[in-house]
């Protein structure tokens, strides 16, 4: 009997074994069909390790809600993916994106002759007799050293001037109640970050292209002017811009775009304002947007630098070269360009102010990727 059952008994005894042998060695878990479809086949590093990168952002509870991610590699994209719900024909909102944009209409304006920088910014309440915000240049507006007194987010929401201006006394007139502001600094000695500001410049915007005080019409014209100086020759079809009751662009907040259309204004910013060898804005204004403010080397002229903050002196992207630059935007919405490797990297999302770190820091192992590449 026992030599009749050995050869039932043997295999399940090795089954153990064999299955231990058939083992892969450890390693990372497989990938999700969708991390690597996300991804082309020839990205420029290797493939599955850009997939992996990518899908720690969507994968990751640390990085909450991340929607869409965009990749360019010297103007062509490399990797691609959105989260269920979302695609490349959803437009998402910029928060403060939208500032470098209305930095870049601003820079086209006074390269038409429309504005100057150097000159006391014309805002009709500033320029009474004794009002010492007349002092305050363009280039002070632009650098967020206006010296205007501003709370952006410090404290309860409903008491900041952010959201007093965007949402409560100041919606229907955002530019009028930025410019009503008193000074709490000299012009040009404080660096304070201010959405106001930017809805400062895109009142002066709309001031610079006609003097009528019509909502509509106001809305007309910087709404043309953005897009057949900006949108149109960059092909950006999809941004739709907001507008408060008084036809000013909401400039430092609300502009809404795909995914692909944010990643094409990062590449139009590594390009130095330049698309298909048409220069939209001379590449001289690009330089000023990324060179460091007078009080926050960590800040250009409505765009993030990377280099020390001022106050804590901390740096964004702190294993990324100094010359890479960032839109950021409220709840994590980030394009990092990083001009060295010819890389634009987007980032959308939801994940909460004051936990970006990990997101900040899986947008820069991407980045890395290519490092001297």
């Amino acid at each position: 009997m026992p030599t009749r059952r050995l050869p039932l008994i043997l295999p399940a005894l090795l089954l153990p074994a064999l299955i231990g042998c058939a083992r892969p060695a450890d390693g990372p878990p497989p990938l999700a069909p969708e991390a690597v479809k996300a991804v082309v086949k020839q990205p420029g590093v290797p493939r599955e390790a850009l997939a992996r990168a990518v899908d720690a952002l969507f994968s990751q509870p640390e990085m909450a809600e991340t929607r869409a991610v965009v990749v360019l590699k010297d103007g062509r994209i490399v990797a691609e993916r959105y989260a269920p719900g979302y695609h490349e024909n959803t437009r998402f909102v910029s928060w403060s994106m939208a500032k470098t944009i209305t930095g870049v209409m601003i820079g086209q304006l006074v390269s038409d002759g429309r504005l100057r920088l150097d000159e006391s910014a014309p805002i009709p309440a500033w320029q009474r007799p004794g009002d010492p915000r007349g002092e305050i240049t363009l280039r002070q507006l632009l650098q967020m050293r206006s010296g205007l007194q501003h709370v952006e987010a410090e404290g309860p929401p409903y008491l900041t001037d952010t959201a007093r201006m965007l949402f409560l006394d100041g919606r229907d007139a955002m530019a009028a109640y930025a410019e009503a502001q008193p000074l709490e600094a000299e012009p040009g000695k404080k660096w304070e970050y201010s959405s106001a500001t930017t809805v400062i410049l895109a009142d002066l915007a709309a001031r610079a292209l006609s003097a009528t005080n019509d909502p509509a019409e106001r809305r007309r014209l910087v709404g043309d002017y953005l897009r057949t100086r900006l949108f149109e020759p960059l092909g950006m079809k999809s941004m739709v811009p907001e507008y408060d009751a008084a036809g000013t662009l909401i400039g430092g907040s609300l502009i809404h775009g795909t995914a692909r259309d944010w990643a094409r204004f990062g590449e139009f910013l590594r390009n130095k304002g330049a698309v298909r060898g048409a220069q939209l804005v001379p590449s001289g204004w690009i330089e000023f947007m990324t060179t460091p403010s007078p009080r926050n080397p960590g800040y250009g002229a409505q765009i993030w630098l990377n280099r020390p903050q001022a106050g804590d002196g901390s740096v964004q992207w702190p294993r990324l070269p100094a010359s890479a630059f960032s839109m950021n935007g409220h709840l994590g919405q980030y394009v990092l360009v990083v001009p060295g490797t010819g890389l634009t990297v987007v980032r959308l999302g939801k994940t909460d102010d004051g936990q970006h770190e990990p997101v900040r820091a899986a947008i820069a192992r991407i980045a890395q990727l290519y490092a001297g590449k």
